[in-house]
Order: structure tokens, then sequence, then C-alpha cells
């Protein structure tokens, strides 16, 4: 519901929008221009009678003074019977150039505010505005949803492409958008007469003047009690009318003024309307805030490319649901089918696997039925498996086919003979990583239904994993499934092993420091320490990801990897030589980096989990505290990075290190791993983390668990624990 109500406005109005936003952004700079010719004199320095005495000495025939929210002084007045304007000095008075307003940017006010259709148009700009504080609306909760809560507003993005530009435009864009279409909506509604305008005050003409002779302008007592900051416009009585009076507003109310006593006359305040109605029209114009106004106009500028970037996603999967539905294999009717295949999916992606799975369960002979997870039946009659192939939208919420699944689960009536089997698909570097395939399964189970298989994860697509899940329901159904779905393969660069260094190579630990330059001409990707290597071995279609310890402006791209028994990847690299090349591809990884700051950062790791902790360190040039606890096997052969780690201490990237080796041949020695020697450290532990210390944990999961026992213990004084740090996201973790 939430992605309709912001993708059909934005659809409907799309080109309503991109006209108010790009005449938006080009009035935007007016302020920011008529600030840079007008001379501003100090609070206090110049009175109103000040500027109208200098005024009158170079304009004799001045009818009226007119002072705008940018500070322009502008002079109206009389010369061979004509009415001429100019800018003026109000230090001086003197003439800085003829006024007139641009007629191109008349026209794009017109533009901006009408359309160019009058009051049909400037009804049809109001309603536009209105719907641009829905689409801002809706989409800002759509985002937040996405990235997984508030916090993650502040962190950078995951993803790529379109998605991931719309995303950051958004953003960046959403509060001066949704500033800009609030007020133009409350303009609108206010010329409309749906509120009431205060913006304008009349005071009531006096019935009686002194009628004395007019006095110098400059001695007016009420014209020298305001502040030319103060002065909106100053009307001048007529030459020889001695009945006639000064016409005076200030952004405090309006009045008259005599001529010859300087007395006010009558005075009319502007209410607090007023005043909240005219900070509502400099909210939206910038006048008087030029800097509001480049800041409104850059947010205006978002608008193009947030509609082709919206108006795209929407097509692809608008088309991807049409490909769908053409491509849709269901020859029998949910009524008739012994099978349902039930799809969960936010991109689409879910649904080549469960084709393959219809494919194949089809072709053994099958009755199957595949729709959408939002089209669950109340009742499947000769249904005997229900398969559910789902992915989990952000912070472990259902993706867009499933959002009423369970809801109407509720009314969902199964039958006694009816099995389920749920398969999950996500990526593990997330922390909810398949939340809502295990929600979908606990559902169906607490509904009585039993389960044909335990629920089932596949990380990043992994035909693999996609094929093993295949073989083990095979296994309890006897139902032949040769699953190979493999969703298209990510763009890889080519890359040469320029360098490497060994450790370990006797023991049954063999670690490698890799370093990769690029191919040829190619650039290497953008990519930063924490970042993620694919690499798919020979011979294999699932891609293994390693950490790296190197940023793109370091000039090589540096893994540490241990050769695992019977690791095909890890064993492939092991076995490259000098100049032998590789092809790969980057993945984000931008929850894994120390914060920005100069709090504390403690970094734990073990073996190759090194890799990306000496990366941060050795970007760490602003020498902020930051301490490394390691732990190795050998410290005679399995140190990772000491020469490097020797350095970063003498230049103080490093701040403290501490190592641990639970493998040593020296008897003095006492073997320790890396949480014993934090629980040596927890009072200093301890007190960095009470100054806001931010943690980062990278290692095999054994250690990580063992890191975060520790990390417990030493916090129980604090009456916090880990979670806690986590969900302030000071806890971090790369485990694999």
């Amino acid at each position: 519901m939430l992605r309709k109500l912001h993708g059909l406005p934005s659809l409907a109005v799309m080109l309503f929008v991109i006209t108010l936003a790009c005449t938006g952004a080009v009035l935007s700079l007016m302020p920011t221009f008529h600030r840079a010719v007008a001379v501003i004199p100090a609070a206090g320095e110049i009175s109103a009678a000040t500027l109208a005495q200098h005024v009158v000495t170079h304009f004799p025939q001045v009818e009226r003074i007119e002072r705008d929210l940018s500070g322009e002084v502008i002079v109206h007045y009389q010369q061979d019977n004509k009415i001429h304007a100019d800018l003026v000095n109000p230090l001086t008075g003197e003439s800085i150039a003829p006024y007139k307003p641009s007629a191109v940017m008349v026209w794009v006010k017109n533009l901006h505010r009408s359309f160019l259709l009058g009051d049909t148009g400037r009804i049809m700009a109001g309603v536009t505005a209105g719907f641009m504080v829905l689409i801002c609306l809706s989409g800002t909760f759509l985002l937040v949803r996405r990235i997984g809560g508030w916090k993650a507003l502040v962190r950078p993005f995951k993803g790529k492409g379109g998605k991931r530009i719309h995303s950051e435009l958004a953003r960046f864009a959403v509060l001066g958008l949704l500033l800009s279409s609030l007020t133009g909506a409350y303009m609108s509604a206010l010329r409309f007469g749906v509120f009431t305008d205060h913006t304008y005050v009349e005071a009531e003409f006096p019935n009686a003047v002194s009628g004395g002779r007019p006095a110098s302008v400059s001695s007016l007592i009420a014209l020298k009690n305001i502040d030319l900051s103060e002065l909106r416009e100053l009307t001048f009585p007529a030459p020889n009318d001695r009945q006639d009076v000064y016409s005076l507003t200030t952004r405090h109310g309006a009045g008259f003024v005599d001529q010859s006593t300087g007395q006010w006359l009558s005075f009319e305040p502007l209410p607090e309307s007023g005043a909240f109605q005219q900070w509502v029209t400099k909210l939206h114009t910038g006048e008087g805030l030029w800097w509001l106004g480049l800041i409104l106009g850059a947010s205006a500028l978002t608008v193009p490319v947030l509609s082709y970037t919206g108006a795209r996603s929407w097509w692809i999967r608008r088309r991807s649901a049409i490909t769908q539905t053409n491509s849709q294999t269901n020859k029998v009717s949910f009524e008739q089918a012994d099978t349902i295949i039930l799809v969960g999916s936010e991109g689409n992606t879910t649904w080549g696997f469960a084709r393959d799975l219809q494919a194949n369960l089809c072709k053994a002979g099958c009755r199957v039925y595949c729709a959408e997870m939002n089209q669950l039946a109340d009742y499947y009659p000769q249904a005997k498996r229900l398969f559910i192939l789902t992915s989990t939208y952000g912070n472990g919420d259902a993706p867009s086919s499933a959002h009423n699944f369970l809801t109407k689960l509720g009314s969902f009536r199964p039958d006694q003979t009816l099995q389920f089997a749920v398969l999950g698909f996500g990526d593990q570097q997330f922390s909810q990583f398949c939340q809502y395939a295990l929600d979908v399964d606990a559902a169906l189970q607490n509904k009585g239904i039993a389960r044909l298989h335990s629920v089932g994860l596949i990380n990043r697509g992994s035909s693999a994993q996609f094929r093993e899940w295949g073989n083990l329901i095979s296994h309890v159904t006897n139902i032949p499934l040769a699953l190979t779905h493999n969703p298209l393969p990510t763009p890889t660069a080519k890359l040469t092993l320029i360098d490497r260094e060994d450790y370990g190579l006797e023991g049954l630990a063999a670690t490698s420091i890799f370093r990769f330059s690029a191919t040829g001409k190619d650039p290497l990707p953008l990519f930063e320490a924490g970042d993620l290597l694919g690499i798919v071995p020979p011979n294999d279609d699932v891609a293994r990801f390693y950490s790296l310890a190197s940023s793109t402006t370091d000039g090589v791209l540096e893994i540490c990897v241990r050769k695992q028994p019977h690791g095909v990847c890890s064993g492939y690299l092991h076995s490259l030589r000098l100049g032998d090349g590789i092809k790969g591809f980057i993945r984000q990884n931008p929850e894994f980096r120390p914060a920005v700051g100069d709090n504390p950062v403690i970094l734990i790791g073990a073996g190759a989990g090194i890799g990306p902790l000496a990366g941060f360190i050795r970007k760490n040039t602003q020498r902020n505290p930051m301490f490394l606890y390691w732990g190795g096997r050998n410290e005679e052969a399995d140190f990772l990075y000491q020469p490097d780690l020797g350095r970063y201490l003498e230049d103080h990237r490093l701040t403290g290190l501490q190592t641990a080796f639970s493998q040593t041949k020296s008897q003095a020695a006492e073997k320790a791993y890396v949480q014993d020697k934090l629980l040596e450290d927890q009072t200093a532990v301890r007190q960095m983390l009470e100054q806001g210390a931010q943690i980062l944990v990278c290692g095999g999961r054994d250690m990580a668990a063992g890191v975060a026992q520790a990390i417990n213990d030493i916090l129980k004084p604090l009456q916090i624990n880990v979670d806690a740090l986590k969900a302030q996201g000071r806890y971090l973790e790369d485990v694999y």
C-alpha cells in the first residue's frame, strides 16, 4: 500500500512536478543575486528618515521607496512625465542602476506559479504541491523501511545503480522538497481562500491631519524611529497637498504619518497569523534567506533525476510483473493443484528460483500452481505440498508481494494432509538475514500445518545452496528435482597478482596476503577497506567473499586468505603465482566501518580476520585512538602484518597492540586467545567504552562468540551488553 501511495501519485503528476522543480531551481538563485548587488547597512546605521532624505536629494520627484526582502532599495519617481524605477544605494541615495525585472524571470515565475494558465494553472500548481507532500512523506517511510530503520539514514546506503542513486538523492533532498511542497501548498490554499490571508494589513485612513507646513522628511519622528531593516514601503504625499500623508509599511504593520508633525496618525499592527504567513512565503521563496534559497534549489535539481530513476524502477518492476504474468505456466487452477508455490519478492529476483522449482515439479508429474504470497487462498482442496519462497525487505519486513500474507493466513483453512516448506533468500551481511522467511515458517507451524522440511536459507542467491535444498526436498518427497537456476552473474574485473606474503606454510594454517592490480588499462573498481572481494574459482559457479584490507587509493586490491582444508577457492588462490590473473567483483560492505570522529576504536580479530582491521589502521591518518587485539597460532610463523603494525605503532596510527597466540613452542609463553587479552585489559576496555568507543570484530564465528562473551563480562558493571552496543552502532561484526 505504501509503495502505491508513493508510486502512483509520482507517476500521475511527474511532468508537473518536474516543471515546478526546474522553475523553482531557477527562481531559487534570485535571492542570492539580489543579495549580491544589494547594499546592506549595519543594523541601526540608517533610519527610514535618513534613507528618505538621501533619496529626496537625488530624486526630487520621488513617489515611493520600496525595500524588498533581499535588502534591495528601489525608488519609484517621475521624470519627463514618466514613471521610472532605480536601484539605489541606501547609504547615499545615489542610483546604482535602473530597475527593471527580467522578462525571462517573470515568465519563469508565471510558469512556476500557474503553468502560464492563470487561476486554473494556480490550482494545478497547488494540487501538485499537495501531491509532492504525499510523495515526500511516503517516500521517506519507504526508504526507512527498506534500509532497516531511522538510524540507518545517517549511515552509507547499500546497493548500486538506479535504486542507490534514487535513495541517496532522496536522503539529500527530502527535507528541502518537503519544505518547498508544504509551503507551496499552504500559499496556494491561502490564495484561494482556504485560509484567511493576513499578510497585508491596511490602517484606517486618518479623518484629519494637521495641515501644517511640510517638515523635512529627515526630521519626521515616526520615520526616525524605524530602522531601515524594518522598512518595507514608504509612499510620499502628493506635492503641494498639505492634506496628504505619508503611507508607511514595516514588517510589524502599516499606517499613516503626518507630513508636518511627523506623528503617527493611525497604525494597524500585523497579526501573529500574518507574521507566520509571511514566514511561510520566505521559507518557500528564500527571499531574505538567500542561503535557504540555494538549499531549496539544490533539492529541486534532484527532482528530474528522482523522477527518472523512480519511473525506471517502476517500469522494471512492472515489466517484470508483466513477464511473470505472460510466462505463467499454471496449467491448472489452485483448486486442482496438488502443489502450491507462493512467492514473496521485492525486486522479482525470487521468481526465477520459483519458476525453476515449478518446472521441475511439473516435469515430475505434479499439478502445480504458482502465485504471489499476497494471493494466498482460503483453501486449497487438493494441495498436499505448500512451498513458500520469500526474500526479506529492510529490517525483517515482508517484501511487496507478501505484505498481506500473514494477515490472510488468519483465515487460511489447511487440509490435514498439507505439508509446507519455506525457503528464504537474503544476504548474511545483513543482521536480519532471511528474518521474514523465519517469521513465515513459525507462523505456518503455529497454524498447525506439518513441516515437509525445516526452513532453508539461501545466501546471496547461491545456485549451489538452491540445488542442495532441492536435493533435500527430493529426498523427503521422492520427487526428482534438478534445480539449476542461477541469477545473472555480477560483472567481474580482471585482476593480476603482483605481490604475496606467505605465513605458516609448514603448518596447518597456511595464510597469505595477496595484492592484486588492475589488468591492462582498466582502473581498479571503487572500494574501501572492509568491503568484500567476490571471487568465483574455476569450474565453480559460487562466489566466495574475502574482506578487503586496502582501499582504491592504495593502488592495490589486498586480501588476507587462510588456506582451508579442501577449500576450493582458498586452494585456488594459494596456487597462484606472481603475474597470474583472476576475475573478481566488489561488494560494498558499509555496515563494517570505523565511525567518524575521535572516539576510541577497538579492533578485534583472529587469523586472516586481521585484513580489514589492518586496512582501517592504515587509513587512520588523523591518528585517532585505535587499539588492536589480535589472535594467531604461532608468533614465529603466523604473525600477520607484523612489520606493518610496528610502523603503525611508531607513527601513532595504531595506539595500542595486544596479541594472543594459541600455539607456541616457548614454555615461558602462555597460550592465550584474543578474548583472554581483552579480559586482562578489562579496566581499560571498560573505560574506553564509557568514553563512547566502538568495537569492530572480524574473524571466525567461534572467535566472535568468545569475544562477545568477554565483552559482556566487561560490561556488567556498566549494566549494558553487546546487544545494546549493536543497537547503538558501536559493535560491528564481519564473521564467517
